[in-house]
């Protein structure tokens, strides 16, 4: 099975699988978060950013991450 993207390309954009985890997650809670708030009209969360056929959040931010709509940001010291 082939996994879509692949994780050899996601982890070169966060220069590490630790970052990858890190970055993925946090954006699923907040695509997770997005969905459960659409019947409230609240509007706290950015939607998702890729047109996916996946519904599963974690899936939606990978996709996310490797066509650049999501980034790390350097820290400012």
């Amino acid at each position: 099975m082939m996994l879509e993207p692949p994780i050899g390309a996601l982890v070169e954009k966060t220069k590490s699988r630790f970052g990858l985890v890190i970055l993925s997650s946090r954006r699923a809670r907040q695509i997770n978060a997005y969905f459960h708030e659409l019947g409230a009209g609240v509007g706290g969360y950015v939607p998702p950013q890729v047109h996916s056929m996946s519904r599963k959040p974690l899936s939606i931010a990978l996709e996310e991450i490797y066509e650049d709509k999501v980034v790390v940001a350097p820290i400012e010291e």
